[in-house]
């Protein structure tokens, strides 16, 4: 479900007061643990760290980015592979392709 019209978009205000803080300087990476903000526009252009949990994901914002939240662009998990025998299969189809044949 969204947030009602009438309340408006959530924003961290620590989070707007460290991007006026910042300035322009924009290379600077802004540390911030609020999944939930939303994007403004005032933080086009800027490089966010995003806490997934253990690490801080780099996110540099956009303008497509306005209007969504920082949650939607540093994933919380990691997917490493499917398993099972056809996995298996087609991964070792790919190593004989990937090797040189000799003749």
């Amino acid at each position: 479900m969204t947030r009602s019209a009438k309340k408006g978009p959530y924003v961290d205000p620590r989070l707007l007061q460290k991007v006026k803080q910042a300035g322009s300087n924009t290379k600077k990476v802004i540390k911030t643990w609020s999944r939930a903000s939303m994007i403004s526009p005032e933080m086009v252009g800027y490089t966010f760290g995003v806490h997934n949990g253990r690490d801080f994901i780099e996110v540099k914002v956009s303008e497509n980015m306005v209007g969504h939240r920082f949650g939607e662009f540093s994933a919380t998990r990691k997917f490493i592979r499917h398993g099972g025998k056809m996995q298996k299969k087609i991964e070792q189809k790919q190593t004989e392709a990937a090797k040189p044949q000799k003749q």
